[in-house]
C-alpha cells in the first residue's frame, strides 16, 4: 500500500512538472523601458530582434578599468539610452592604439576614445599609414593629464633617467604619450609594462620607482593613492613638447592626498578625441553614426551637470582637432545650430587681454610664441571655467 501511494505521488510531480514545461517562460521586465527584446524572444522572432537591436545600438570602444574612458562611455549610455530608439554599448579597452585598430578591424565597433598623439606614434613607428584618411571625429573631449606618481625623493623627470619606471600595457594611450615625452625630454628610463593597480603596488613595495599614467583629473586610481611616502612629479613645458602638447597644473583640489594645500604640480595634457571610421554616407554605419550625433549634440548640456564627469566642462563641441576631418553630420549639426568655433572667439578674448597687460606681448610677435602663449592661457581658462556647449555667433567673430 505505501509502495502504490508512493508510485501515485510521483506520477502527479511529473505531471505537474511537465505541464509547468509547457508553460510559456515569463521573463522578467527589461529595464530599458519598452524595448521588445523579451517579447521577441518569447515570440521566437529572433531574426527581427536581431535586427532592431543591431540598427539602433551605437558601440563605443572606451579604456583600461579605472580611467576615464569608461566614465565618458557611462556616462554616454546613461544620458542617451532612449528605448528602441538610440542605445550606447561602452566597451572596455586596452587604450588608444589598441581602439584604432578597434575602430577598424574590429567588427561592430562604432566608436572610440582616441588621444590625439596616437596617429603620429603609429606612423611614425611604422605601425599605420595615412590613418588621417581613414578616421573621421565627431568631437574633441576634453584633456588628459600626464601623472608620474614616485616617492619624494624624486624631485624631477630627469632623476628618472636608467630608473624603473612603469607606463601602463603596450598600446595604450599612456604607453604611447609617456614613450614620445620621455624620447623628447632625452629621458631614457627602464620602462616597465605593467596593468596600472598592479604598478601601484609594487611602487609602494619599493619594486618600481615611478608610475606614469595619463588620464583626466581627478583620475579615481590616482585619487585613491594615500600613502605619505608619494608625490606627483612636476614636469615643464619643454619647447620639444609644445608641438602636441599643452601646459596643465595639478592642484591640492585634484590630488588632495598627493599635493599639499596652495600648492600645484605643473604638467603637460594631451586632448582626446571620440573619432570613428569614415564611413560611406549610404552606409547603415553612417546612418548610425548621424542619429548619435543628433542625440549627443541635442543633450550635451546634461553632460555638464552632476553626477557625471567633471572633464565634461571642459568639452566644447565646436572645437577644431588639427590635422583630423570632422563626420560631416557633426558639421552638418554645428551650422544649423549656429554653434560658433569657440577656438577664435577663445582666441579673441587671449589677444584683448594679453595685449592689455604691459610687457606681455606686442601686436607683432613672433607667430610661434603667440600660438604658445595662447595654448598655454586657453588650457587655464578650460580648468577654471567650463566650456558653454554652445556659443552663438557674433557678427564681430571670424570664421576659424
Amino acid at each position: 500500500m505505501r509502495r502504490r501511494l508512493g508510485r501515485v505521488a510521483f506520477a502527479i510531480m511529473m505531471t505537474c512538472a511537465l505541464e509547468a514545461r509547457a508553460q510559456p517562460i515569463v521573463l522578467e521586465p527589461t529595464a530599458r523601458i519598452g524595448s521588445d527584446g523579451p517579447k521577441a524572444i518569447q515570440q521566437g522572432a529572433a531574426a527581427e530582434a536581431r535586427q532592431a537591436l543591431n540598427a539602433n545600438t551605437v558601440t563605443v570602444m572606451t579604456g583600461t578599468i579605472g580611467g576615464t574612458y569608461v566614465q565618458f562611455g557611462a556616462d554616454l549610455a546613461t544620458v542617451l539610452d532612449d528605448g528602441n530608439q538610440l542605445r550606447i554599448l561602452p566597451v572596455v579597452g586596452q587604450g588608444s592604439v589598441q581602439n584604432v585598430e578597434d575602430i577598424l578591424y574590429l567588427q561592430g565597433v562604432d566608436l572610440g576614445i582616441v588621444r590625439a598623439d596616437t596617429f603620429d606614434y603609429m606612423e611614425k613607428k611604422g605601425l599605420a599609414r595615412n590613418l588621417r584618411k581613414q578616421f573621421t571625429y565627431v568631437t574633441k573631449l576634453y584633456h588628459e593629464e600626464m601623472n608620474v606618481v614616485a616617492p619624494k625623493s624624486i624631485r624631477s623627470l630627469r632623476e628618472l633617467d636608467g630608473k624603473s619606471v612603469s607606463i601602463d600595457l603596450p598600446n595604450g594611450g599612456t604607453f604611447v604619450t609617456a614613450q614620445i615625452v620621455f624620447e623628447r625630454l632625452g629621458i631614457r628610463p627602464k620602462f616597465v609594462y605593467l596593468e596600472q593597480r598592479i604598478a601601484l603596488e609594487k611602487l609602494k613595495g619599493g619594486e618600481l620607482d615611478a608610475v606614469v599614467s595619463v588620464q583626466g583629473k581627478p583620475s579615481p586610481m590616482i585619487s585613491q593613492i594615500n600613502d605619505d611616502r608619494l608625490h606627483l612629479v612636476p614636469i615643464n613645458y619643454d619647447d620639444s613638447l609644445q608641438s602636441d602638447y599643452l601646459p596643465a597644473s595639478l592642484t591640492a583640489k585634484d590630488y588632495p592626498n598627493l599635493i599639499p594645500d596652495q600648492e600645484q604640480v605643473d604638467t603637460i595634457a594631451v586632448p582626446s578625441v571620440l573619432a570613428a571610421y569614415n564611413w560611406p554616407p549610404t552606409s547603415a554605419r553612417y546612418r548610425k553614426l548621424a542619429m548619435f550625433v543628433d542625440a549627443f549634440f541635442t543633450k550635451f548640456p546634461a553632460f555638464q551637470n552632476p553626477p557625471f564627469h567633471p572633464k565634461w566642462n571642459e568639452v566644447s563641441l565646436s572645437a577644431p582637432v588639427p590635422g583630423w576631418r570632422r563626420f560631416v553630420p557633426a558639421q552638418q549639426w554645428l551650422d544649423s545650430h549656429k554653434v560658433a568655433p569657440v577656438a577664435r572667439v577663445r582666441f579673441d578674448e587671449f589677444l584683448k587681454q594679453d595685449l592689455a597687460t604691459p610687457g606681455r606681448l606686442t601686436p607683432d610677435a613672433d607667430g610661434d610664441d603667440l600660438f604658445n602663449k595662447f595654448k598655454a592661457w586657453e588650457a587655464e581658462q578650460s580648468t577654471r571655467d567650463p566650456a558653454p556647449p554652445v556659443r552663438k555667433r557674433q557678427s564681430s567673430t571670424l570664421p576659424y
